[in-house]
């Protein structure tokens, strides 16, 4: 980590009222895990963690996509910026909603294979999730032919959660990278 991590326990008695309404509300997020590295350098803001937890809580429990969809997408976002604290927390979580270990290793490769390259590994719609992944992430911009399947694989709700999945898993790689939170940056995927 490129700054120290927050230290809550010995900066008690500095926190006031809204700060401690803030840690609250992300230690009621994150029960009954522990607090994360990523917590802990969020907190160096308050006001910014508090957004960030209520925002990325939203996009993690409260839209209408799968475990699957969600984690697949995630960790694509993931392999695409080198985000390894970041692929080290969600695949697994994806292998836990059914992605078989050959779908992870296609989702592991730095180049998406073409949809062809990847039957019997990935189905045509986790295929689709990872290629919109990929696009947002290295272009933003999704090529037509494939938000055209992704209409005919998606309801337009999910369409906008899936892209909001993206752009905010985006964010958060981006900010993990940038002050190395895990210390994992430069390493290889677990």
């Amino acid at each position: 980590m490129r700054i120290p991590y927050r230290n809550l326990t010995s900066e008690n008695a500095d926190i006031s009222t809204e700060e401690s309404a803030i840690i609250d509300r992300i230690k009621q997020r994150r029960l009954p895990r522990p607090w994360q590295p990523l917590d802990l350098a969020l907190l160096h803001s308050p006001a910014v963690a508090d957004g960030w937890n209520s925002f990325i809580g939203a996009i993690r429990t409260r839209t209408s996509l799968d475990d699957l969809v969600r984690e697949i997408a995630i960790s694509r976002v993931a392999v695409v910026n080198e985000a390894w604290y970041e692929w080290g927390h969600h695949a697994p979580l994806g292998q836990a909603a059914g992605l078989s270990e050959e779908g992870l290793k296609v989702l592991r490769k730095s180049q998406l294979p073409e949809e062809s390259e990847c039957r019997g590994k990935l189905s045509q719609r986790e295929w689709l999730v990872a290629a919109v992944s990929d696009a947002m992430s290295r272009s933003v911009k999704v090529p037509e032919d494939l938000f055209d399947a992704l209409k005919g694989n998606f309801s337009n709700q999910q369409i906008v959660e899936l892209a909001a999945t993206v752009a905010a898993y985006n964010c958060v790689s981006r900010f993990l990278v940038a002050l190395n939170v895990g210390e994992m940056n430069g390493m290889a995927p677990p």
